[in-house]
């Protein structure tokens, strides 16, 4: 009895052991696209702006260079540090592809496979369009080098499972393309795209699950347990409207950082303005304050 127990035992760690090692070799494909030869610098520094690349990628509170990493986000699992997006060919992507690049951006999917944690946004950014990676591609391309190794998130476990992450991305990944609505105007649909894509405000506007995961259902209704503590408002269009937010005042918050009531926006979002709404165009701004402002977001 003994014996045939012994047996049972080492049989079921061997299927774990097994089941385990074809987890962590489980290849992820990135999808495959056809990304354009050309792009546009100009362009495409406008929708790194957009993005929140230099803010994130940018660790200006202690002089470093653009796009060089370093800077700390710290979360219920643990801190973070962006990485150097300069063209330095070994601790930046200067020896990457355009196809590597595209699968970074878009699927989270590093050049050697590996999936990225969803501090990093790549959800929000399947929605780039093909020309739109090229534009970014250009434009990345134009970054001075500087060798600096990226540092390695401070997780414990099993956060720092990284494997773990193919688990994650099965139950909680949404990396669907940007769709029109045919029943809205150019600048709704611009808006949407600004929104939900590339502006990723849904990343500290939305609640997140016990895996920090966005909770959907809850979608831009304000959420705790921001990096560095506090509480992001709700951007849902009636929470604006409770808020007395006009098309105006938000246009103007998102410029300058001026609250109606004469204070500013702290925190991140005061980053947020400061690296990247501040530049954007009066048509962008307009069109994100008429889709946050529209009951049928």
């Amino acid at each position: 009895m003994t014996r045939l127990f012994l047996l049972l035992i080492s049989a079921l760690i061997t299927v774990a052991g097994a089941l385990f090692l074809a987890f962590v070799l489980w290849p992820l494909q990135p999808p495959t696209s056809t990304i354009p030869p050309s792009g546009d610098v100009a362009r495409g520094a406008y929708l790194a702006r957009m993005a929140g690349c230099i803010a994130c990628h940018t660790n200006a509170s202690a002089g470093g260079a653009p796009l060089a990493g370093g800077l700390a986000l710290k979360t219920d699992f643990g801190t973070f540090y962006s990485a150097n997006l300069t063209t330095d060919e070994e601790f930046g992507i200067g020896n990457w592809t355009v196809e590597q690049f595209a699968a970074a951006v878009r699927a989270g999917i590093s050049p050697g496979g590996r999936p990225y944690y969803p501090a990093f946004p790549y959800p929000f950014y399947a929605k780039f369009s093909e020309q739109d990676i090229a534009d970014l591609w250009a434009a990345f391309r134009t970054v001075r080098p500087v060798s600096l190794p990226s540092r390695q998130p401070d997780l414990s476990f099993p956060y720092n499972f990284r494997p773990g992450l193919k688990l994650w991305r099965g139950l909680f990944l949404d990396s669907k393309p940007f769709e029109i609505n045919a029943e809205k105007s150019a600048g709704w649909n611009r808006g949407k795209f600004i929104v939900t894509g590339p502006g990723h405000c849904g990343a500290c506007h939305t609640p997140r699950n016990f895996a920090g995961a966005r909770q959907v259902a809850q979608r831009f209704r304000g959420a705790d347990g921001l990096p560095g503590g506090g509480r992001s408002p709700s951007i849902t269009a009636a929470g604006l409207q409770e808020a007395r937010w006009t098309m105006e005042s938000l246009k103007y918050a998102l410029k300058t950082g001026i609250l109606p009531d004469g204070d500013i926006f702290g925190g991140s979002m005061g980053e947020v303005v400061r690296d990247g709404t501040s530049f954007m165009s009066d048509e962008d701004l307009t069109a994100i304050a008429t889709y946050l402002l529209d009951k049928e977001q």
